[in-house]
């Protein structure tokens, strides 16, 4: 697998706004047949063939090749020129290429996020004040401390590419952070209307159905005990093409 990304920066705040996985097809001694950038902008140029579908998760840590997430991109000396990078592995894309592979080699599928911040534990922090405060005010004319067309998904104009979508995106939210809530409903809900195959890990707590209209969907990284749970049941959704809602055992 490979993974690529855009950067950009704004009044400090880093986001990863644009980012991609390659499935990468075998050759005849099964080794990855790599792409390079120019690869991968021709595939973009014909997104309906190349992208199988998108994975949405909570909010990106990752790298450039040649970086790493121990400060500021900025600081590290990068060059925000607005093109692809090809991208570290972090946990999450770890788990990704030890799951998703026949069925979707040599097509890419995007990664979106709720938030395109591109910063370490921000849940609970003080951010999600600051991201609920945003969300609040998005669609007025008010200035929002993160930068609204690059954290922020407007989703009555979201585009989604390929057939499916996968929901990664985590099911704890503090209750008194109602617009978060109110936000990741949303992009679910019209993931639905916009004819999208939706796709999750859910538990007991919710049957399928109840999970895209709260937005409860289990993240395939997580800690301790049911860590490997959540990974296999990640391996298990994306087993055939398109992936299968799975309920956690």
């Amino acid at each position: 697998m490979q993974t690529f990304g855009i950067f950009s920066t704004n009044f400090d705040h880093e986001y990863l706004t644009k980012h991609y996985i390659y499935i990468n097809e075998k050759d005849e001694s099964r080794e990855d047949i790599k792409i390079d950038i120019n690869d991968l902008k021709r595939m973009l140029k014909k997104k309906s063939k190349s992208v199988a579908g998108t994975i949405f998760l909570y909010n990106p840590t990752i790298s450039p090749v040649g970086y790493d997430n121990n400060s500021a991109l900025s600081e590290q000396g990068f060059d925000y020129d607005g093109e692809f990078k090809e991208l570290n592995f972090n946990d999450t894309i770890n788990i990704f290429s030890k799951s998703i592979r026949d069925g979707y080699r040599g097509k890419l599928i995007e990664i979106k996020y709720l938030f395109n911040l591109n910063k370490a534990n921000i849940e609970p922090t003080p951010i999600l004040e600051e991201l609920d405060s945003d969300l609040d005010r998005y669609y007025s004319t008010q200035f929002t401390r993160y930068d609204k067309e690059l954290n922020y998904h407007d989703y009555l104009t979201m585009s989604l590419n390929g057939k499916f979508v996968y929901f990664g995106s985590g099911h704890k939210y503090d209750k008194h952070h109602k617009e978060i809530i109110n936000y990741a409903k949303n992009i679910a809900i019209q993931a639905v209307k916009l004819g999208k195959e939706v796709y999750f890990t859910h538990d007991k707590n919710y049957d399928a159905d109840e999970c895209i209209d709260i937005a409860y969907f289990l993240s395939p990284l997580a800690a301790g005990k049911i860590r490997e749970k959540r990974i296999n049941s990640f391996k298990d959704s994306f087993r055939t093409y398109p992936p299968t809602i799975q309920k956690l055992k």
